[in-house]
């Protein structure tokens, strides 16, 4: 008889997967298998972590008051930057857990790998 291949994704996979967005992140640290796989749960951990920085960091740019059409701009020009560092952030690690390498960023990095191996 054949030997049956595991069916589904590899954790390199599953890594990469938790940076598109922040809910597959969220899915992967709630639900079982994938919550057992310290790979999987350092990309989720950091991909939540990141996620939310960038979330306050529009929210806290949203309270800069727009007096005129230039601080308009400035602003937007702001938000749309930290957006695009988000973005090639992620990318970045999602090519580098695609590789089975776990990139730990500054600051959060650190703290996600200690998520993982709990």
């Amino acid at each position: 008889m054949p030997d049956k291949k595991p069916s589904g994704l590899s954790d390199n996979s599953l890594g990469a997967i938790a940076y598109i967005t922040v809910v597959p992140a969220l899915f992967f640290l709630a639900i079982a298998p994938y919550n057992k796989k310290p790979y999987v749960r350092f990309h989720a951990w950091q991909s939540t972590i990141l996620f939310a920085i960038v979330f306050i960091v529009t929210i806290a740019l949203s309270y800069i008051p727009i007096f005129s059409l230039l601080l308009g701009v400035v602003y937007w020009g702001l938000c749309t930057l930290v957006l695009i560092v988000w973005a090639l952030i992620s990318i970045w690690c999602a090519i580098s857990a695609l590789n089975g390498k776990r990139l730990k960023l500054p600051l959060i990095g650190a703290w996600s790998e200690r998520q993982a191996n709990k």
